[in-house]
């Protein structure tokens, strides 16, 4: 069984229908403010409000068609982000520059094909630039190395077993090396480890992983891993793209289907099993939820906790109704965990409504934003329904029950093959929806989406901007030593409420398909606060103590005050 095969059109048949114009987006209404009584405006002079009095976000368009689908992105730190479509749809809206033209025998749709299938988007200058991609990344993953160079894995056809890398510059393209991996890797996860390699795991028909760069003892090497196997639905699968994070004492949490084990892979041994999610239904794809590692606190202590929380998917059985033509309903429920507990257990949170496709994404300020996705089936071709527009914000410190805020609603369906991620002010770049085997504009439920947009969560209101530190030292791409004791200096214009500054560091992530590979947000708790002038401040803090809290490479660095985060700087520890 395949998910991403279909029959393929003819290159005749692509040419006469794909340059067609997608329609023009609605207009997306301005966020009214709200009137505040007088008397609760005088008591926010004395506490001010939290981001979720402020508002419930905002929608900016900032493309209209970047020529592409937006299936794969990643930040990188000179504030490019590299997208990534399918190179066998067809033919994209975006001509390669320089009459330069992809020829591909091994192509299966279009052989000689001139339009571009990866691109640089400019944040800054809100520009695309085309990149030229040879093999097909379809269904693919990725990792950041230590240097800032995207690695980017695997594939579809002619791409399942190559290795593709971007260094930031700016006239860079990518470079790909054939081969360059022991196996087939398609839906497989990627993770950085704290020695700078990336470990990529699983992948269709794939119950092993491996390792990148190659060693002479890795160099052609895979490792079993009976727990893919032993996730693996029959007629469902249910256990691709799993959810990977590195645990606090080096070992991997692995994720897959409705459980999850502790993994040693340097040893290649489970050394914990966690306990089913209640209920037992699967998160995984086919039946996506996504997945976060909460932000790691308190890391000067010796003992530091980790969580992990898994929200929505499909119900087990979901997939093959939607091949019957039945949409089942999507899951509502969140699945929370300490994975450092002796005795770990499973804590559920029910959201506002069901969601399948979701992206979860980790803000600046610790709360986490769960977008895109539809209420109805599961991932594939033309079997996700209902688009959920809202926004969800969940706050993990919140107690239990009072952690969910619905936001204001896009325009946009974001439907299968869409993706989101942090940019460095605090916005969230939101691209993709293709839930179709081509690049289909018209006569579709959904039709293929090549709008960029950007959403401003409620810390990004204009009345909190007062609130909002800036960052005026150290320099952006300042260089961190692992437990280096950090001075960052910050303005505020408003009244500073000390107890309530922190700092903290993002690692930018590989997203596609719903999970973000290698997030991470560390909070550094301030140790010391002082004033150093008029409006100025400094608060020295501790970088993280070693490179199993934090892999080694670029990060966003933020000051928080009131919830509210600075624009980030990048900091590469090492």
């Amino acid at each position: 069984m395949l998910y991403c095969t279909a029959p393929y059109l003819t290159p005749q048949l692509y040419h006469s229908s794909l340059f067609s114009k997608p329609p023009n987006p609605p207009m997306i209404p301005s966020l009214s403010l709200h009137i505040i009584p007088l008397l609760i405006l005088q008591l926010l002079v004395l506490a001010p409000p939290s981001p979720a009095e402020a508002g419930k976000g905002q929608w900016q368009l900032l493309q209209e068609n970047i020529g592409i689908v937006g299936m794969h992105m990643q930040l990188l730190h000179n504030d490019r982000v590299i997208i990534l479509d399918r190179t066998d749809f067809g033919f994209s809206n975006l001509t390669l520059p320089d009459g330069r033209c992809r020829k591909n025998p091994n192509e299966m749709v279009v052989k000689t094909d001139c339009t571009a299938h990866s691109i640089e988007y400019d944040v800054a200058a809100n520009t695309v630039r085309a990149l030229f991609v040879q093999t097909n990344v379809w269904c693919s993953s990725g990792s950041v190395f230590p240097d800032g160079t995207l690695v980017q894995t695997g594939g579809f056809n002619d791409g399942d077993r190559t290795v593709r890398t971007f260094t930031p510059c700016r006239t860079c393209d990518w470079r790909e090396v054939n081969s360059g991996l022991s196996a087939r890797r398609w839906y497989a996860t990627n993770h950085i480890l704290p020695d700078g390699r990336q470990i990529i795991i699983g992948g269709r028909r794939q119950f092993n992983y491996e390792f990148y760069p190659k060693t002479q003892t890795t160099a052609k090497n895979t490792y079993s891993l009976p727990f893919l196997v032993q996730t693996n639905d029959a007629s469902e699968e249910n256990n691709l793209y799993p959810f990977v994070f590195l645990n606090v004492d080096g070992n991997l949490f692995i994720f897959a289907n409705n459980r999850a084990i502790l993994f040693d892979y340097n040893k290649n041994r489970v050394v914990k099993t966690y306990p089913q999610i209640p209920g037992g239904d699967p998160r995984c794809y086919p039946s996506t939820g996504s997945a976060v590692l909460l932000p790691l606190k308190n890391l000067r202590e010796s003992n530091v906790e980790a969580e992990v929380l898994i929200c929505g998917g499909a119900p087990r059985g979901a997939y093959p109704d939607t091949l019957s033509g039945r949409f089942t309903g999507a899951l509502k429920t969140c699945a929370r965990i300490k994975i450092t507990d002796p005795n770990p257990s499973w804590v559920m949170e029910t959201m506002p409504g069901a969601r399948v496709m979701s992206d979860m994404v980790l803000l600046p300020n610790g709360d986490v934003l769960i977008i895109n996705g539809a209420s109805q089936g599961t991932a594939g071709w033309e079997m996700g329904r209902d688009p959920v527009l809202d926004p969800f914000l969940y706050k993990p410190n919140n107690p239990i029950g009072s952690r969910f805020e619905i936001q204001n609603p896009s325009n946009i369906p974001r439907m299968y093959h869409a993706s989101a991620i942090v940019l460095r002010d605090g916005r969230v770049l939101v691209s993709g929806s293709n839930p179709h085997t081509y690049y289909n504009f018209t006569n579709v439920m959904f039709p293929t989406e090549l709008r960029l947009e950007a959403f401003s969560p409620p810390y990004l209101e204009p009345e909190l901007s007062n609130l909002r530190p800036t960052i005026v030292s150290p320099s952006s791409q300042t260089v961190v030593k692992y437990g280096e004791t950090l001075k960052v200096g910050f303005e505020v214009t408003a009244s500073l409420f000390k107890d309530s500054v922190s700092v903290t560091m993002l690692a930018p992530p590989f997203t596609t398909h719903s999970f973000s590979m290698n997030q991470r947000l560390l909070v550094l708790e301030a140790q010391d606060l002082s004033e150093v002038g008029k409006l100025s401040y400094e608060v020295e803090v501790t970088a993280p103590g070693s490179s199993v809290l934090a892999p080694p490479g670029f990060y966003l660095l933020f000051v928080v005050h009131r919830e509210i985060p600075s624009h980030g700087i990048w900091v590469r520890m090492v």
